[in-house]
């Protein structure tokens, strides 16, 4: 059987003028290409659009992950696809996958088998330098924060209260907490830093977040870098850092546009992680598929607990976009590993682990249905090791939550493979949504963090302790209890013990650290323990990558 790799190195792609033209009606003068199979649209034309109807938003979550695999991304292409086969103008929207997780665990992040975006290695690797114009915009601020220091510091920047840290896309623990400044008085003064990989920047999560330049470069105005000995708050304006920061993002905050292997149409912009970041691809390339398509695929980071909630509670209520359907997306296998299956035994028939394990999936139903509001549908990635007694099991038990079951088979049949969930999904987008918030926007920080972690996680409580009260008194005292709240914590479980499966109750959501994310608009609550610089397996995914003979081998 071919790897993904190559099965996306066969394909036979159109130029991309081709299909912005033929598909989408994107004239070749708004098309900036970056060799003939990807380009970014002008934000001249994404502004002219601005009058058109909007198409429906489709949301594809899924089960809290597993080392089984789900296939949530491969989905997410796969009813593109197949929105497409069946006579839907649809496109998909997606995240850009972070070179950390590339080289880390993953190989790679742009879907599987027949359900691909290509050029799957350009997507993958540096693509069209969108994270590296974020890191330099990241690290110019840094930049510019201890120049201001060396030659005066006008400001009064406290060194001890520096808030902003530098980034590299890369898994780095030996970064996470470092020494600058070493070497004597000609490079400034020394202190301890630190760095984050690029998908937890603030710069990222503001990139996500904003409808046009004028709006980003406001943003990173509001960017918070410190506080002056007196306790005065010191923003990214204060230092003149905001402009030079949009020019270096100027032309990354406009639209990637790629295909898929069936050659439709794919937008693939932005990627803040989910899980220690909000999780959604650009709202900007959201926006701009849905005055291009009928229909528009996107996905939320992780399972339904965590990267869907943010989608709804940040990303939908900043933009004012919202989802007409959810796809929850799971696999057999992965429902007996959350039933306590081994990872060595779970092709085998396991029907008392499915039953136990299969709690998850009705968890992030009842959670999509009742605390989302959005009529969804269950999609199982089939595996020959599915067993008829496991199926009627998974039928018997979505049945009773009044929800429908697809088995999927796009990754080995592409589209068509689909077209069974797609028929769902547009008789869903039909159906009364009853789209809801978590919680509201006048709740206060503690308030917001508790509705999260009881209604959606099923927690019993929430704690922090003195220090960690007393930055969310302050920061809701200050004027930012109005934001919403931005969960830091494992994908692994519903609980912040990544080891805990299925779907346990009456725990407790311990908040040990509080970020505030001026610019992005949102108060980061890291809960556990989760790493804004993630490291590197024992056995990286990098090891295997290689070129041969001029191909790229391994990135799957």
């Amino acid at each position: 059987m071919a790897s993904d790799i190559e099965i996306a190195q066969k394909a036979k792609m159109q130029r991309i003028s081709k299909i912005a033209m033929e598909k989408l009606g994107i004239p070749e003068d708004h098309l900036e290409p970056y060799g003939h199979y990807k380009a970014k649209v002008s934000l001249e034309y994404v502004d002219s659009l601005k009058d058109k109807k909007d198409g429906k938003l489709i949301l594809v979550t899924a089960i809290s992950p597993t080392p089984a695999g789900e296939g949530k991304t491969t989905t997410t292409v796969g009813l593109g696809d197949a929105l497409n086969y069946i006579g839907k103008k649809a496109i998909i929207a997606l995240r850009e996958p972070s070179l950390g997780p590339v080289f880390g665990v993953k190989g790679g992040a742009a879907g599987g088998g027949y359900a691909q975006v290509v050029p799957m290695e350009d997507i993958n690797l540096h693509f069209t330098g969108d994270f590296s114009a974020i890191a330099l915009a990241n690290n110019l601020l840094a930049a510019l924060i201890d120049n201001h220091i060396n030659h005066g510091n006008e400001l009064g920047i406290d060194v001890r209260r520096i808030q902003w840290k530098r980034v590299v896309d890369m898994n780095d623990r030996a970064l996470r907490d470092i020494t600058i400044a070493l070497g004597g008085t000609a490079n400034g003064y020394p202190r301890q830093d630190g760095f984050d990989i690029v998908v937890a920047s603030e710069v990222m999560a503001i990139f996500c977040l904003s409808n046009s330049l004028e709006d980003l470069k406001n943003r990173l105005g509001n960017i918070v870098v410190g506080y002056s000995r007196e306790g005065k708050t010191i923003y990214a304006r204060d230092l003149n850092a905001h402009g030079a920061m949009t020019v270096l993002l100027k032309d990354a905050l406009k639209p990637n546009l790629v295909q898929t292997l069936e050659n439709n149409p794919a937008f693939i912009h932005g990627g803040p992680f989910a899980n220690i970041a909000h999780g959604c691809n650009s709202v900007i390339a959201t926006k701009t598929a849905l005055k291009l398509a009928d229909y528009v695929v996107t996905e939320a980071g992780f399972g339904a607990d965590l990267g869907a909630e943010k989608f709804i509670d940040i990303k939908c209520r900043k933009s004012g976009l919202r989802p007409s359907a959810a796809v929850i997306v799971a696999t057999v296998r992965a429902m007996k590993y959350h039933g306590g299956a081994d990872l060595k035994t779970i092709t085998n028939e396991d029907v008392a682990a499915l039953e136990r394990g299969i709690v998850n999936l009705e968890r992030h139903v009842e959670n999509v249905q009742k605390n989302y509001g959005i009529p969804c549908v269950v999609s199982i990635n089939k595996f020959n090791s599915d067993t008829k007694a496991e199926l009627d099991v998974l039928y018997s038990r979505m049945e009773k939550l009044g929800v429908k079951v697809v088995l999927a088979t796009h990754w080995g049949e592409g589209g068509k493979g689909a077209a069974e969930l797609a028929n769902i999904v547009v008789d869903l987008c039909e159906q009364k949504s009853n789209f809801q918030f978590v919680y509201e926007e006048q709740d206060t920080l503690w308030d917001k963090i508790n509705k999260i972690a009881k209604k959606i996680y099923r927690a019993s409580e929430v704690t922090a302790d003195t220090k960690v009260r007393n930055q969310i008194k302050k920061l809701q005292d200050d004027g930012y209890g109005h934001y919403p709240v931005c969960v830091a914590k494992t994908q692994s479980s519903f609980s912040t013990d990544a080891s805990v499966r299925g779907a346990p109750v009456n725990h407790v959501v311990n908040v040990r650290e509080v970020r505030l994310a001026a610019g992005a608009e949102f108060v980061v609550m890291i809960c556990g323990d989760i790493m804004t610089m993630p490291g590197l397996p024992k056995v990286p995914s990098a090891s295997k990558i290689d070129i041969v003979d001029g191909k790229v081998v391994g990135l799957f």
